[in-house]
């Protein structure tokens, strides 16, 4: 069996450099901003980028894996505050504004859309389908969401709602009508 060297002090700090630059390319440029301008920018160069994340993909999923497995983790927090239904609205609302505030953010999460999303997303996805589930489940089993209803089909309504209100002519309010029009498709 090969053993796994641990990563040596430079290429951790080239790796943290590197998520820290690009966390910041994604929010000002999106994701499609440039690797080479990424790596520049951290004092690297575009080889040590690519030998830390391969593909555009992986990097952007580890600049925002803690944001994802936050907003995750707020389906718990307010599933102990609210309703089962009242919770999967609440959640879904703060996950819909998460992925306008945080440009590409939709893009990473869109690839969480799919039940056979690529491996490169499968923490940022595999995070943000656990919260969704457990949110429906608890709405199904409480009778306010239809019984047929499943959650990667709430996550892809959900990332429609932020694809639509990006695109309103006035953003402030649009994910929340959006999002209840289609919750009351979704209700029992």
């Amino acid at each position: 069996m090969a053993q796994v060297r641990p990563m040596r002090a430079d290429a951790r700090r080239n790796r943290e450099r590197l998520l820290v630059v690009a966390a910041q390319a994604f929010a000002e440029h999106g994701e499609g901003a440039s690797l080479d301008d990424i790596a520049r920018r951290a004092g690297v160069g575009v080889g040590t980028l690519y030998r830390h994340f391969p593909t555009r993909q992986a990097l952007l999923e580890a600049a925002y894996l803690e944001r994802i497995e936050a907003i995750a983790a707020r389906a718990d927090v307010i599933a102990a505050e609210l309703a089962p239904g009242e919770a999967l609205f609440a959640w879904l609302d703060e996950l819909a504004a998460g992925m306008l505030e945080v440009r590409g953010l939709r893009a990473l999460l869109g690839t969480a859309v799919t039940e056979d999303g690529p491996a490169a997303d499968r923490a940022c996805g595999d995070c943000v389908r656990g919260a969704v589930t457990r949110l429906v489940g608890a709405a199904r089993d409480e009778g306010t969401l239809r019984g047929d209803v499943e959650p990667i089909e709430v996550l892809r309504l959900v990332h429609g709602v932020a694809t639509a209100a990006e695109s309103a002519e006035a953003q402030d309010g649009a994910v929340r009508r959006y999002l209840s029009l289609v919750w009351g498709g979704l209700r029992a």
